[in-house]
């Protein structure tokens, strides 16, 4: 008995929402009688966040997007960051789980010295989602703070913050088998050690890799958001050795997203 013509198509996307988006998306490819059904807008506003209103109404482009059908508005918030937050944070969707994930743009984070002209130089570059970037011009102490109230991330999700840089190759100074500390805590409370990262690449740290958007990422910690309740989360990069000076180092933000595991 086919239950796809017995069922009306209310039913079809109460069932449907209760999947997921890959669920969704396979339904619609191998059933023809549940594309409608798995197409529908309500099934994919099932897959948005319930605050994505206000989120998508903080963005310059927010008229294109409420004009988009929810299955359309979905795939183009993981395929495009939208900014928010006078375009200093970035907002966009885990793809296969509609997870939210921001990155705090440099000029919103908090870097010692970053307004002096001889230790900081704001500038942009031509891969970076942010208007500006902060550049290390020279400093011997270094350190980046941040935070992100905890009711902004999805509730019950495994999050991990990572440190989003690059560096002036010709002109860095200062990182080479130099450690710096990478520190992930909640309310005051770090849910682990924290860490002890070389950024330079040189040195084939576990905890570097490579992006597919020609920046490089450092993974400063790993924290869980169970209910989305009040809290803070606050991360930070402080220098542990102030003996050398350091130079050439391009922070475009700190990137908040789920961490699954093994990843």
């Amino acid at each position: 008995m086919d239950f796809t013509r017995i069922l009306p198509e209310e039913c079809l996307c109460l069932i449907i929402s209760l999947t997921s988006p890959a669920d969704a998306c396979r339904s619609a490819m191998v059933c023809p009688a549940l594309r409608s059904a798995a197409d529908s807008d309500a099934v994919w506003e099932k897959f948005l966040p319930c605050d994505y209103k206000s989120i998508i109404s903080e963005t310059s482009s927010s008229a294109t997007l409420v004009s988009m059908g929810k299955k359309e508005l979905y795939f183009s918030l993981f395929s495009h960051p939208i900014l928010i937050q006078n375009e200093t944070t970035s907002f966009q969707l885990e793809k296969g789980s509609g997870k939210k994930c921001y990155m705090l743009g440099a000029r919103a984070l908090s870097i010692i010295w970053g307004d002096t002209p001889s230790y900081w130089t704001w500038t942009s570059q031509p891969h970076s989602r942010f208007s500006e970037v902060a550049e290390l011009k020279l400093v011997w102490w270094l350190e980046v703070k941040g935070s992100i109230e905890t009711q902004l991330l999805s509730s019950n999700t495994n999050y991990a913050a990572y440190l989003v840089f690059k560096f002036r190759n010709t002109r860095t100074t200062g990182f080479r088998q130099r450690p710096v500390g990478l520190n992930v805590n909640v309310d005051g409370v770090v849910p682990g050690e924290g860490r002890r990262v070389s950024l330079d690449p040189r040195d084939e740290s576990q905890h570097v890799r490579e992006r597919g958007d020609g920046w490089m990422e450092a993974e400063m910690g790993e924290f869980f958001n169970e209910n989305g309740d009040e809290g803070t989360v606050e991360f930070s990069l402080k220098e542990l050795d102030t003996s050398y000076h350091k130079r050439g180092l391009i922070i475009e933000g700190i990137e908040l997203r789920p961490k699954h595991i093994g990843s």
